[in-house]
């Protein structure tokens, strides 16, 4: 019981700060300097907006993803071995996916800007790809691999 409630606070709290960040830039606030500006951004595609021209369809494939990915978690046991990282993993994810729904598009608000002009992000797509590589980085010590030898 007590991982379950890690797990959902963490899924409900990232989702809850991410989703207060987003408003911010909803209502108009934006900060910029010479290599970083925090501004509204809407991405209707994915990463870089990779997979734009799918429209509307592409909320429902990325339902789908997400539901797939929560059940591989429950499923390896992932949710009870690190219910912290499988929390944010699924909060961060759910809170783009409600982007989509809410403003049709991922709300972005940083813009990395030294040197090329399009990268941005949010606090979820961070979120998401340092649990990623956490949890990725856990299945490789544990298969061995990852032991000193």
């Amino acid at each position: 019981m007590r991982n379950w409630t890690i797990f959902f606070m963490a899924a409900a709290g990232i989702w809850l700060l991410d989703q207060g960040i987003k408003d911010l830039f909803v209502q108009g606030w934006e900060w910029h300097h010479r290599c970083l500006s925090l501004e509204l951004h809407y991405n209707r595609g994915v990463a870089f907006s990779l997979f734009a021209f799918l429209g509307p369809h592409l909320k429902w494939i990325q339902i789908g993803l997400v539901v797939a990915i929560a059940a591989y978690l429950i499923t390896t046991r992932t949710t009870h071995n690190h219910p912290l990282l499988s929390g944010l993993l699924l909060g961060a994810a759910a809170s783009n996916l409600y982007d989509r729904f809410v403003h049709m598009g991922v709300v972005d608000y940083v813009a990395w800007h030294c040197g090329f002009n399009y990268a941005v992000f949010n606090l979820a797509d961070a979120v998401i790809d340092a649990t990623v590589l956490l949890l990725l980085l856990y299945a490789w010590r544990t298969t061995g691999r990852g032991a000193a030898g």
